[in-house]
């Protein structure tokens, strides 16, 4: 390689990790709390502080922006997402066919270890039911959840799921904390779900389980925001 073309590449690793670390720095800021919904983020002010130029971070706001966190408003510039719950629930949709799959596809490949562990999140749901809290419930169904399709071949798919989860933990915090009734249904469909794969029962079985689950949380919210039975 010529000194010339080693030059330009050094230039564009070194870019390139400038834009990694202001998205990664700014995803976490937003998944955390620190920015929430509606905050805006100022090029400059953010640049100083990364110790980066604009162009970087300009860079990681486009990520953010694919990823659904960030959204550019016609005379306001680039701020968090706001989302409401008809989002929620498109999004829970569309990870109710992601994790029927993933949940499927990963089930063969969970030991008798791994159930018990899933077992034991449920069991800690169950308890978390005395003296509720939304978002404490929630960071365990997260864990339960991703306990399923820990051992899932498929890469891609894997990213998705970290992907829409990602935006709901964004979105809403708690979907609980709308539907709170809806927790003590959600672990006993965890416990089937498990009985389902403890009993190595069809794959097709398996994945219907999963997506149902998913799409009543949906279907749940849904008739909290319409008022509908």
């Amino acid at each position: 390689m010529s000194p010339a073309k080693a030059t330009t590449a050094a230039s564009k690793a070194a870019k390139a990790s400038k834009s990694e670390m202001c998205y990664e720095l700014l995803r976490g800021r937003i998944l955390d709390g620190t920015y929430g919904p509606g905050y805006r983020l100022v090029f400059d002010q953010l640049a100083r502080e990364a110790g980066v130029s604009t162009i970087p971070l300009r860079e990681a706001v486009r990520r953010l922006q694919s990823d659904g966190l960030v959204e550019i408003v016609r005379n306001v510039g680039a701020r968090v997402a706001v989302f409401d719950r008809s989002q929620v629930e498109h999004s829970l949709n569309v990870l109710a066919r992601l994790e029927g799959y993933a949940t499927a596809i990963s089930a063969p490949l969970m030991s008798a270890a791994d159930i018990a562990e899933a077992r034991a999140i449920n069991d800690r749901m169950v308890e978390a039911l005395a003296d509720f809290d939304p978002t404490a419930f929630t960071a365990l169904n997260r864990r339960f959840h991703f306990s399923l399709y820990a051992h899932c071949p498929d890469r891609h798919l894997n990213a998705l799921l970290e992907s829409e989860w990602a935006r709901l933990d964004h979105m809403r915090r708690s979907t609980f904390t709308y539907v709170p009734g809806r927790a003590r249904t959600s672990v006993r469909e965890h416990e089937h779900l498990l009985d389902l794969i403890d009993a190595s029962a069809d794959p097709q079985v398996i994945e219907q389980a999963a997506c149902a689950h998913k799409i009543a949380t949906a279907a749940a919210l849904h008739q909290a925001k319409t008022g509908t039975p």
